[in-house]
């Protein structure tokens, strides 16, 4: 069976649906399908249970999975020593990155990076940091926000001050309902800190949204105030009220950005390179460049 092969298996398992995997590797429905009844018959047996929802792998299916993880991971291996034997920085760099800097700061700085290694592949899974974290021996290198994971090799990448907004003058804090956005736990719990120094919003009305965007065009709309990250408010503390928060002692209550890597990784030469284009393009207590808002 060709490499191919044993990458198409593994997406269709991530993937989930035949739909959802060639919208990933750009082929068509009916094609993936064909290569998988060519697989099959090769190997002599259903790989995968097909239902409307779903791709279910069967007993003889997770037998031929491993082997294909296996043999891609084999793979990778290999042209990851042939890179390093000739001096070379190409493979497969693994990044596991949060929304925010996903959003904000990686696609100009994998532009970048690409740019001067064009044999390095990216592969790319976004989420919020506490989802990020969770699944961070799944890839080479990942950026979060809050603390540095236990264990890693941590880079610090930048401080981002958090604000307050809302359309009125501030203060008061105690007559405009207050907007949460969708985010995880460790930033919930910073925020509840700051909330438990300000009494008055113990109790005020919460409007609860999915996304900081979100928040962030309610607030420009009078329906209540927010907290918003500094890189990405530069626009709307320039247009609208702000406050930065600050904790019981009066110091900025800042969220850290860092980037995690496994010991046992750092050494390969597209993972050290990326740390490298990292540190240059970000400073240590500001986010790297204005964010576009």
């Amino acid at each position: 069976m060709r490499m191919e092969d044993y990458d198409l298996l593994v997406q269709l398992h991530q993937c989930g649906t035949i739909r959802s995997t060639a919208k990933k590797i750009l082929l068509s429905q009916p094609a993936i399908t064909q290569r998988l009844k060519y697989i099959e018959e090769e190997w002599g047996g259903e790989i995968f249970v097909r239902t409307s929802k779903k791709l279910w792998v069967t007993p003889f299916g997770e037998l031929i999975l491993s082997s294909a993880r296996e043999m891609l991971q084999k793979e990778e291996e290999l042209r990851t020593k042939l890179a390093m034997a000739e001096g070379r920085v190409s493979g497969t760099l693994s990044i596991g990155a949060s929304s925010l800097y996903s959003q904000h700061f990686l696609p100009e700085m994998l532009q970048s990076f690409t740019k001067a290694y064009p044999d390095v592949t990216i592969d790319l899974v976004t989420g919020i940091s506490s989802e990020i974290r969770a699944s961070a021996y799944s890839h080479q290198l990942s950026i979060i926000r809050g603390e540095p994971i236990p264990g890693f090799d941590s880079i610090h990448l930048f401080n981002d001050p958090l604000y307050v907004l809302d359309v009125f003058p501030l203060p008061p804090l105690s007559e405009r309902p207050f907007i949460e956005f969708k985010t995880d736990p460790d930033f919930s719990r910073l925020l509840e800190r700051w909330r438990h120094n300000h009494q008055e919003l113990t109790h005020k009305p919460t409007i609860k949204v999915d996304h900081f965007e979100t928040a962030k065009q309610l607030m420009k709309h009078g329906l209540g105030m927010t907290v918003l990250p500094g890189s990405i408010s530069h626009k709307e503390r320039a247009a609208y009220a702000s406050l930065p928060l600050v904790d019981h002692e009066g110091k900025a209550v800042v969220r850290e950005t860092w980037a995690c890597v496994k010991p046992e990784v750092r050494m390969l030469p597209q993972v050290n390179a990326f740390l490298q284009h990292l540190k240059e393009r970000s400073g240590d207590d500001e986010p790297p460049g204005r964010a576009a808002d």
